[in-house]
C-alpha cells in the first residue's frame, strides 16, 4: 500500500544523478511523492510536484526550495491540469526528462462484495487510467522524455483483505507498466515500485494501532516509510538502471518472500 504522508530522514544519497534534469512528480504535496521529489532535488535535479491542496503544496515546494521546485494544485484525474501541469513544466523549467505516477487513491475499506461501483471506477480513474494519459501527454509534450516510474503495490501482486479493489487497480499499473516498457521504448523507460505498507496517512487503517503487530509479519521487522522508497524511485528513474525497463521492484520489508513460503 502507498501513495502518502511524511518523510523521515534522506538517508544516503549516491550522488548527483538528476543535474541539469527535471522530473514531474504526481500527489507529491507529502508522503512518498515529496520523498521522491527531496531526493531528486539532493541529487541536482528540479521538480514540479502536484496535490490537491494548495497550501499543503505550497508548504511543499518552500522545502524543497522555490528555485528548484514548481507546485501545480489540481487533481490527477482532471485532464485540465494534466495539460496544464506539463505546460507550465516545459514553459518554467525548459526541459521534462522523467515522470512520477504517484498520485493514488483508496476511498474503499473492507470485502469487495460490498464495494461501491461508483468508488470502484473513481479508484481506477485516478490510479490506472490517469497514469496512462500523464504518461502520453508528458511523452507526447517532451519527446526527449527518458523514464517513467509507476507508483504500484505489493496490494497488487496478491489478495490483500480490506482493500482488494486498490489491489485490482495496482495490478492493473503493473501490467499498464510492462504495456508501455514495449511501446514507448527505446526512446522511454517505464517501471513501477510495489510497495508493502508505507507509514502514510492513506496507509493508516492497515496499521494504526497495531503498528508493532503489523511490522511482526516482515522479515526486517518494521513498516516502510516514504524514504524507503525514494531511493528506489530514484534509481529506476536515473541512468543506473538504463538497461532495466518494463519491471515491478518490490519494496516491501522481505514481506514477499515470506508470503511465498
Amino acid at each position: 500500500m502507498a501513495d502518502d504522508d511524511v518523510a523521515e530522514g534522506l538517508g544516503s544519497v549516491p550522488g548527483r544523478r538528476f543535474e541539469g534534469r527535471v522530473a514531474l512528480v504526481t500527489g507529491a504535496s507529502r508522503g512518498i511523492g515529496l520523498a521522491i521529489a527531496r531526493r531528486i532535488v539532493a541529487e541536482g535535479g528540479r521538480v514540479t510536484i502536484t496535490g490537491r491542496d494548495p497550501g499543503t503544496l505550497a508548504e511543499a515546494v518552500a522545502g524543497l526550495g522555490a528555485d528548484r521546485a514548481l507546485g501545480v494544485a489540481g487533481k490527477a484525474d482532471d485532464a485540465g491540469h494534466r495539460a496544464a501541469t506539463i505546460a507550465r513544466t516545459v514553459e518554467h523549467f525548459g526541459r521534462l526528462d522523467h515522470l512520477v505516477n504517484n498520485a493514488g487513491i483508496n476511498p474503499a475499506y473492507g470485502p469487495l462484495a460490498g464495494l461501491d461501483v461508483g468508488a470502484a471506477r473513481k479508484i481506477l480513474d485516478v490510479n490506472v487510467i490517469a497514469a496512462l494519459e500523464w504518461t502520453r501527454e508528458a511523452v507526447n509534450s517532451s519527446p526527449a522524455l527518458r523514464s517513467v516510474v509507476n507508483m504500484a503495490s505489493l496490494a497488487g501482486t496478491t489478495s490483500a483483505a480490506n482493500i482488494g479493489f486498490y489491489g485490482v487497480s495496482k495490478a492493473a499499473l503493473i501490467n499498464l507498466t510492462v504495456q508501455l516498457a514495449d511501446e514507448l521504448a527505446p526512446a522511454t523507460r517505464v517501471n513501477a515500485l510495489a510497495p508493502a505498507v508505507v507509514k502514510t496517512r492513506l496507509a493508516r487503517a492497515l496499521y494504526e494501532g497495531r503498528e508493532e503487530e503489523a511490522a511482526r509479519a516482515y522479515p526486517l521487522r518494521r513498516l516502510g516509510v516514504p524514504d524507503d522508497v525514494a531511493g528506489p524511485a530514484a534509481f529506476l528513474l536515473s541512468d543506473d538502471a538504463a538497461w532495466v525497463t518494463g519491471q515491478t521492484l518490490l519494496v516491501d520489508g522481505g514481506a514477499s518472500v515470506r508470503a511465498a513460503w
